[in-house]
């Protein structure tokens, strides 16, 4: 795994959401701030927790100027499911054959229960206006990603 870095360009995408509709991380470059979450699977409890947390702080978000993308390799009909149940306002994004997760560095071997396998490795990653990544998110729990984040922004925000 080559995880991208503080300062890379962040890799263009185009990825179906939820709803089927085409999402391009090139049409919020120079616009909003772009947090890019990666999760292993809709609706298992760790992701479910994280994806409330974002869920619950929208409005922080978007005074925050930032707009929030989960990815992961479930189908769009998984991820629509993921959506209605959670009453959750940002987009998932599919990413089934896991080439964006490669981009990003966060495709790779996993280890549960004595088991080895190729996965998504939980990071998150935030855009800058500039396209390049400002900030990555390796040290949290799921259920307070959400926090962790808004205090990134705050610092970062009254940096500029």
């Amino acid at each position: 795994m080559n995880t991208l870095n503080v300062g890379d360009k962040a890799p263009l995408f185009t990825l179906q959401n939820q709803d089927g509709k085409d999402i391009s991380l090139a049409d919020y470059i120079g616009k909003k701030q772009v947090l890019v979450y990666f999760y292993p699977k809709a609706m298992t409890p760790g992701c479910t927790i994280q994806a409330q947390g974002l869920r619950d702080s929208k409005a922080e978000l978007e005074q925050l100027n930032t707009v929030v993308f989960g990815i992961s390799p479930d189908e769009v009909k998984r991820l629509d499911k993921f959506c209605l149940r959670d009453e959750l306002n940002f987009d998932l994004l599919s990413d089934v054959d896991h080439s964006v997760a490669d981009d990003f560095g966060v495709w790779g071997l996993k280890k549960f229960m004595g088991r080895e396998y190729d996965g998504i490795h939980r990071l998150s990653f935030l855009v800058g206006l500039d396209g390049k990544i400002s900030k990555v998110f390796n040290k949290f729990k799921t259920k307070n990603h959400h926090e962790v984040v808004i205090e990134a922004l705050t610092e970062l925000n009254a940096q500029l």
